[in-house]
């Protein structure tokens, strides 16, 4: 059967960031199949079909006007570096009704960092939770104290309408659209692709500003990597804190400044990670994957699996299994 590419339309307005803006097209564009037939098409469009300014030094010349939002199955709106919505919360009528629209007829809506003040001054993130980036979350506060903000997070994914923090994490956004498209191994390709890690640890907690550590005292990531080898074994709290020889109460602070999480909110997540993985590429009973992944029974795997995944780890597999 034919593969119909999803079509995705890039919202652009006015001092729209540069990169941003080039990050949709560059990682769904890698998205492929087995013989390499795109997965995605990325088409831009603004009010009008006019050129507008970018935040990069270059204006962006359109093919399209906000009619793309009528047909596109995703409608993406980047950051933008100032101008109304970040200043007063005021949206072109216009862009308000075509999201409202594209959102009505269950278009998928994502915004990237500041983009998200764009959907909030839509209608479209009230009584949702939410994320933008932090140097702005104030801001968006004061403007738009219905929306659930959590600035910790790289990005959120509420029931169809995605946002994410700040710039680099318009690709972590883009990559977990794709995971949950088409699964891991083509989430991990487009990842190799563009030379990004296909998931971060943590949230944009680990970037805010703050005093730097000691050096003596800063990194965990020895210990996080000793930890990864050892998902299929229990690994306690204090032994993260043996091996990085450190209290567990230094081991913990300094672990939740790096990655935004509790060691035992991190292990939980790389233990479902490495069970997706093996869902999807490997042959192995969901008890083998339980205990592989360290979850030690299938009970276990299949509460915490449908805790942050959403589904049962049958179901999932049935999904992926055959992606490439």
């Amino acid at each position: 059967m034919a593969v119909v590419p999803h079509r995705i339309a890039v919202l652009a307005l006015d001092s729209v960031v540069g990169l941003d803006l080039g990050t949709p097209s560059q990682v769904f564009g890698t998205a492929r199949t087995e013989d390499r037939t795109p997965l995605y098409t990325v088409e831009v469009c603004t009010p009008g079909g006019r050129p507008v300014r970018s935040t990069a030094g270059f204006q962006v010349l359109p093919e399209h006007g906000l009619e793309l939002t009528r047909t596109a199955d995703t409608v993406i709106v980047p950051g933008i570096h100032e101008g109304t919505p970040l200043v007063d919360g005021a949206v072109d009528p216009d862009v308000t009704a075509a999201l409202r629209a594209a959102h009505d007829r269950g278009a998928r809506i994502m915004s990237i960092c500041t983009g998200a003040f764009v959907l909030a001054a839509a209608g479209l993130l009230d009584g949702r939770r939410a994320t933008t980036h932090w140097a702005y979350a104030n801001r968006f506060r004061q403007l738009y104290p219905g929306v659930d903000l959590d600035p910790d997070v790289l990005f959120l994914d509420s029931d169809g309408v995605l946002t994410s923090a700040g710039v680099a994490a318009g690709l972590d956004l883009c990559l977990h659209v794709i995971r949950t498209d088409h699964g891991s191994a083509v989430a991990n390709w487009s990842a190799r692709r563009c030379v990004v890690p296909p998931w971060r640890d943590g949230g944009q907690a680990q970037y805010i500003e703050r005093p730097i550590p000691r050096a003596a005292d800063a990194s965990t990531a020895a210990t996080r990597e000793w930890a990864r080898q050892r998902l299929h074994e229990p690994v306690a709290l204090r032994d993260l804190a043996t091996h990085a020889r450190m209290s567990v109460r230094t081991f913990t602070r300094h672990f939740r400044s790096e990655t935004g999480l509790s060691p035992a909110q991190w292990l939980l997540q790389q233990r479902t990670d490495h069970a997706r993985l093996l869902l999807e590429t490997t042959e192995l009973t969901v008890d083998q994957v339980a205990r592989h992944a360290g979850f030690g029974t299938a009970a276990a795997l299949r509460q915490h699996f449908h805790h942050r995944v959403g589904v049962a780890p049958t179901a999932y597999r049935r999904t992926f299994r055959r992606t490439p």
